[in-house]
């Protein structure tokens, strides 16, 4: 995937949120790239110990059962390590507007306990997962780092505050921050179950088990569906750039193409080889309608180039959960 990696058998890196859907990927990757260490911290409030279970048969992974929120928790994390990729979070539009006080406990303060701990065991450098959410009513197409409208989510506001701290500890303290505009990520192992899970998976397994399947609002909205491998990419690369120029800036991760939900829907059915109805409700309360990333300063800074477009990852997806529900 990155053919200018560096050796990493002397780089020791932390992965917050590890057990996760993008964190356990990054931190697989790392670990088969022959990094020193990789260290995963998570609660296991959205992580798994499937995702666990692929990471546990590297000698040079380990554990640590913990929370963001608490600060000493933090600190311990950070000792010994060179890098961090911090992706626990919280991650629902829908569920930060029934819970915004524990998103922004989690999203915020255990964001920023993470800044500080990173600042005070003097981390190379600190990547970690934004989201376009913080778009908002921004209107113009594509998506450009530059222009952001108001945040229509808790969620989406918990974001743009990641990124005001971010900006804060690099230049009050000097921490090297690079953060991620992530935009509808999908792949193997994400998520297909409970209230708030990601829409490819959940298609995928309605399809397969031929039970309601939901598409919220008319299913015009657009969105910029990007596969894991991009993801994974861009966050080794960051870790690992040596641009002076990349750094305390918020980059988009996408692919740069966008599809409506009705298109998406179609293709998971053609490549199920199911027809199988949807059921069309009401919109979602803090949704943006169209999504769509200029990719361009990714591309520029940090060479990020995506792998794997749209279909190719569906397919891959797909092929994943087919065996999951075989």
């Amino acid at each position: 995937m990155i053919e200018d990696l560096d050796n990493l058998s002397d780089k020791n890196f932390l992965v917050t949120g590890g057990a996760g859907f993008i964190g356990s990927h990054i931190a697989e990757y790392l670990l088969q790239k022959g990094a020193a260490k990789v260290r995963v911290l998570d609660n296991m409030s959205n992580g798994f110990e499937s995702n666990l279970d692929v990471l546990r048969k590297y000698p040079q992974f380990e554990f640590i059962k913990g929370d963001i929120r608490d600060i000493d928790t933090c600190q311990h994390v950070c000792k010994g390590m060179n890098y961090i990729s911090h992706q626990a979070a919280l991650g629902s539009v829908p569920r930060s507007i029934k819970e915004p006080l524990y998103f922004n406990d989690v999203n915020v303060s255990g964001f920023i306990n993470m800044l500080k701990a990173a600042t005070d065991n003097s981390i190379r450098q600190f990547v970690y997962a934004s989201s376009s959410s913080v778009y908002g009513d921004e209107p113009t197409l594509p998506k450009v780092e530059s222009r952001v409208g108001k945040c229509l989510s808790p969620y989406a506001a918990t974001k743009k505050t990641n990124e005001l701290y971010a900006q804060i500890f690099s230049d009050v303290y000097g921490l090297k921050t690079i953060g991620f505009r992530y935009f509808n990520i999908f792949g193997p192992r994400q998520d297909p179950d409970g209230a708030y899970a990601a829409v490819i998976p959940l298609f995928v397994k309605g399809i397969l088990k031929q039970l309601p399947v939901f598409i919220n609002g008319d299913g015009g909205q657009t969105r910029d569906f990007t596969f894991i491998d991009n993801a994974v990419q861009i966050n080794v690369r960051a870790m690992l750039t040596q641009n002076d120029e990349a750094f305390n800036k918020v980059y988009n991760v996408a692919i740069g193409e966008n599809f409506s939900i009705n298109y998406l829907y179609q293709k998971v059915a053609e490549n199920l080889g199911i027809e199988w109805p949807a059921t069309y409700r009401e919109p979602r309360a803090g949704d943006i309608r169209n999504s769509l990333a200029d990719i361009s300063m990714a591309k520029e800074l940090l060479g990020y180039l995506p792998t794997k477009k749209f279909e190719e990852g569906l397919a891959e997806t797909i092929d994943y959960f087919k065996k999951v529900y075989s």
